[in-house]
């Protein structure tokens, strides 16, 4: 399976981080132990939600969708 996943910081309410991955519990912890330099200075991380796909092809398209503008535009009213 194909995971989309939705991040919230806990010290910075404000920071959200939309991802792909194949293992959302190990991309978790990889992004609160400091491995992403994206994510790293607004460590701890909060999973807010993820969806799977049965194609990485899926998965990815949905992981763009969400980066769009209409795209965040339905996150903040629907996911987040």
């Amino acid at each position: 399976m194909f995971y989309v996943y939705l991040l919230i910081s806990e010290a910075r309410p404000d920071q959200r981080y939309t991802g792909f991955t194949t293992d959302v519990q190990a991309r978790l912890k990889a992004h609160n132990k400091g491995d992403s330099p994206h994510t790293s200075k607004y460590r701890p991380w909060r999973l807010v939600s993820y969806f799977a796909f049965d194609t990485e092809k899926k998965a990815l398209e949905f992981e763009r969708y969400l980066k769009s503008g209409s795209g965040k535009a339905f996150a903040n009213k629907r996911l987040w």
